[in-house]
């Protein structure tokens, strides 16, 4: 008893610390229409024009390109030819290293907190978001490997931050380049204390178990994760590898199970989230409530347009950065337009959503497990693992995408990336013991901030993109027609 009163008392000083902060840097970064009065962030327009003009800039490359991204995965060697390439995972380990963080708690913990916020209607906005996200992703991800650095012994180093810089130095702007570079540095080290994932975790595992221990959950947590972390990008992509296709089986799997045995609510369910979205539902959170939060939650579930991801793909191996863009492309795909759905379709279908509407006690996790009990007392437990595997992948993704700001920041060295690190997995090991709200709006701060400076290099760098995508497209064609 002593010990859970201890714990509780760490977990308090801990939320009472962080949330005052949490709360400032949220109000900057979502600084609301002060025009129209809407209240609509005005970072959420930024971020989702943005995926619509880099979809007709590109000519709705995230329909052409689709087709040739699982192309690429599937047969990876074919287009290397033989040739040495710069690099240090394959296309799958990637594409499984950024899914691994994309495809976590997100998928099972934001989808309820949209729906929760802005009614059943957000699940539209957020498929919608995710469609658009795929060509932001492809711009990203193929840029960040055209402006890679490869170290003398063959490490990488990439992300968005180089082609920030490079752009605006071309255009004469060096220092402001530099700027912006570093900014988006620092809040990819900031957005990678994903004490979310810890938090959702241990409140699955609370909620199933009945053992609320915080605190000693974050430490197991942040251990494990430092493992695997400190074994650099390789290891990480081999176990990002094993995990992602067995979590997503598993989940994807037990909520077809869950939609299977609702079928026959499946029709209303569908019909109250169109009507949602669009503010036609007495009992939804109207337009704009709908759009804000199936925007906000998509962002942090894709992370398109973001940035982050492009770290983990511009270690790939190849020389041409462009299919990296197809392959990455995928993601918003995967994690947002297929993963997020199903888990709306869960909460949606099963109604458990209701008694959570527009409740200013967020709840995330415990909505989607309330729609597993529901169709098997047991299925809380499925749910647990998958939500712990899901956590866990997350954050040695994003610890990875930490750790290369940090190099780029602080120099590329050893001492650099084993003290970012440590640091690291001990403030992991307190996310537990934060309130969900706080964790959220700071998360969420971090992600849409990292998006201003990477959104303006992606708009000025676009026209040598079309030029990229034109000239790959046309070797492409005359090589294999049929890829």
């Amino acid at each position: 008893m002593a010990d859970a009163e201890q714990s509780s008392g760490l977990a308090g000083a801990i939320n009472n610390t962080l949330t005052p902060v949490s709360d400032f840097v949220s109000s900057i970064i979502f600084f609301k229409d002060p025009f129209f009065g809407t209240g609509t962030p005005l970072v959420v327009v930024w971020l989702i024009g943005a995926g619509i003009i880099l979809t007709f800039s590109l000519r709705f490359i995230n329909l052409r390109g689709f087709r040739h991204g699982w192309h690429l995965v599937f047969n990876p060697r074919e287009h290397l030819k033989g040739e040495k390439v710069d690099g240090e995972i394959s296309h799958f380990q990637a594409l499984s290293a950024a899914l691994s963080g994309t495809v976590g708690l997100g998928n099972i913990a934001s989808v309820p907190v949209a729906i929760a916020l802005g009614g059943p209607g957000a699940i539209f906005w957020m498929i919608l978001a995710g469609f658009f996200g795929m060509s932001a992703k492809f711009a990203e991800c193929a840029l960040a490997v055209k402006y890679r650095k490869v170290q003398p012994d063959g490490r990488t180093l990439g992300g968005p931050m180089f082609y920030i810089e490079a752009v605006f130095s071309r255009l004469g702007l060096k220092t402001l380049g530099k700027g912006a570079a570093i900014f988006f540095a620092i809040m990819a080290m900031g957005a990678s204390v994903s004490v979310f994932q810890v938090n959702q975790a241990h409140a699955q595992f609370a909620n199933v178990t009945g053992i609320a221990a915080p605190v000693a959950f974050g430490v197991i947590m942040a251990v494990g994760v430092g493992y695997i972390i400190l074994g650099g990008i390789k290891r990480i992509g081999g176990v990002a590898r094993l995990i992602v296709p067995v979590m997503g089986v598993l989940y994807v799997g037990s909520a077809l199970i869950i939609i299977a045995m609702n079928i026959p609510a499946l029709p209303a369910a569908i019909e109250t989230i169109f009507q949602s979205a669009f503010g036609l539902d007495a009992a939804g959170g109207g337009l704009v409530g709908a759009l804000i939060n199936g925007v906000r939650r998509a962002t942090y579930s894709s992370e398109a347009g973001v940035g982050s991801a492009a770290i983990a793909h511009s270690a790939v191996k190849t020389n041409e950065p462009l299919t990296e863009g197809y392959v990455a492309l995928l993601e918003p795909f995967i994690d947002t337009v297929v993963v997020c759905t199903l888990t709306g379709l869960v909460v949606v279908v099963t109604g458990v959503y209701v008694p959570f509407l527009f409740n200013q006690d967020v709840v995330g996790i415990e909505i989607t497990s309330a729609a597993f009990e529901s169709a098997f007392s047991w299925f809380p437990w499925v749910l647990l693992v998958a939500s712990v595997m899901f956590a866990f992948s997350t954050l040695v993704s994003w610890a990875f995408y930490g750790s290369q700001a940090a190099a780029y920041l602080f120099g590329a060295t050893k001492r650099t990336d084993v003290i970012f690190k440590l640091t690291l997995c001990f403030l992991l090991s307190t996310g537990a013991a934060v309130s969900l709200s706080a964790i959220i709006n700071f998360i969420d701060s971090m992600l849409f901030a990292m998006a201003i400076p990477n959104i303006i290099a992606l708009y000025l760098l676009l026209p040598e993109l079309k030029r990229d995508v034109k000239t790959y497209e046309a070797k492409i064609k005359a090589q294999a027609p049929n890829t």
